[in-house]
C-alpha cells in the first residue's frame, strides 16, 4: 500500500454526527461494503425514530494524509452493545500485514483509552483485520481470544437488475401471505427471533430479550413475515426476514429464520424474494 505510517493519524469521535466529511465520503464511495458500519452511522444522523439512537458511542478514524484507511465503531443499540466493527476503504485483496498492523495498533490504543476493556467482547471485520485486531488487543490487555473465529459471516448482494423473477412455488392445501409484521404478530415473531439467536452463539437471547427485539423490529417496520395456513389449522408465522441496516442506497437483510415445523417449503426463499423486490 502506498502510504507511510509516519503520516497516519487517528481521531476519536463521540457521536456519528461528529464524523468529518471525508469519513462520510469514504462510506458513500462504497456503500455496499461499508454498510456494516455506514448504516449505524447514518441511523444516528437522519431524523430520529423512536428507539433508534443511544448514547455511549465511540468512533475512531485512521487516516493517511487525506485518505481514510480505517473506521472503527463502538456503539450500542436497544438490545445492548454492538461488537466492534472495523471498515477499511481499501479492497481486502490489497491489504497486507505491514500496512494493517501499525494502523490497527493505533486504533486499538485509542479504543483502549476510550472504553473499558470489558466493552470489547467481539470484533467484526474482514478476516485479516479482525485477526490482527484480536492479536493486538490481547497483547495490550492480556485478555485472550478464540484462535478459531467464533462466528463467521459472508455477504452477498443483488440489485434490481440482477434479481431474477421466479414464479412462487404453489403447495396444494397451503395458503400464505407475505407482508410487513404488525403488532399482533409479535408473540409468534418473538419465538422465531429466539430460535434464530439460539443458532448464533454467542449472540443468544432469552425469551424476554427476544420479545423485546421482536417488539422493537415490528414497531420500526423492519420485520417481514411469511404467514401460512394449512387446511383448517390456525394461521401461523412460518418465516421472518429483518431489514435493519439501511443507508441511502443499500438495505441489508440481517435476519432470516424459518420455524422448523414449516421448513422444506421454500418459505424463506419466497419471503426474501418479496423483500428484495420492495
Amino acid at each position: 500500500m502506498p502510504a507511510l505510517l509516519s503520516s497516519s493519524t487517528v481521531t476519536v469521535y463521540r457521536s456519528a454526527s461528529s464524523l468529518p466529511q471525508n469519513v462520510w465520503d469514504a462510506f458513500k464511495a462504497d456503500p455496499r461494503n461499508s454498510n456494516i458500519i455506514f448504516a449505524h452511522a447514518f441511523r444516528e444522523v437522519v431524523p430520529r425514530r423512536a428507539g433508534q439512537s443511544l448514547d455511549d458511542q465511540v468512533w475512531i478514524s485512521c487516516t493517511t494524509g487525506n485518505t481514510v484507511d480505517f473506521v472503527l465503531s463502538c456503539a450500542r443499540h436497544i438490545m445492548g452493545a454492538y461488537p466492534i466493527f472495523i471498515y477499511s476503504v481499501h479492497p481486502s485483496s490489497t491489504l497486507d500485514s505491514p500496512f494493517v498492523k501499525p494502523r490497527i495498533q493505533l486504533l486499538a490504543e485509542s479504543l483502549r483509552e476510550s472504553v473499558n476493556v470489558e466493552r470489547v467482547y467481539s470484533v467484526f471485520a474482514v478476516d485479516m483485520v479482525s485477526s490482527i485486531f484480536a492479536e493486538t488487543w490481547t497483547r495490550m490487555t492480556r485478555i485472550g481470544f478464540y484462535k478459531r473465529p467464533y462466528y463467521a459471516a459472508k455477504f452477498t448482494y443483488c440489485t434490481r437488475e440482477s434479481l431474477r423473477a421466479r414464479q412462487s412455488t404453489i403447495i396444494p392445501g397451503i395458503t400464505y401471505d407475505l407482508r410487513i409484521a404488525v403488532p399482533s404478530d409479535i408473540p409468534a415473531v418473538a419465538v422465531l427471533c429466539h430460535g434464530f439467536a439460539a443458532e448464533a452463539e454467542p449472540f443468544i437471547l432469552t425469551p424476554e430479550e427476544a420479545m423485546k427485539e421482536a417488539t422493537h423490529l415490528v414497531n420500526l417496520k423492519q420485520l417481514w413475515v411469511h404467514t401460512i395456513k394449512e387446511g383448517d389449522q390456525p394461521t401461523g408465522v412460518a418465516s421472518i426476514v429483518a431489514v435493519t441496516r439501511e443507508s441511502p442506497t443499500i438495505s441489508a437483510i440481517t435476519k432470516v429464520f424459518t420455524n422448523p415445523d414449516w421448513r422444506s417449503r421454500r418459505c424463506a426463499e419466497r419471503l426474501v424474494r418479496k423483500v428484495t423486490q420492495m
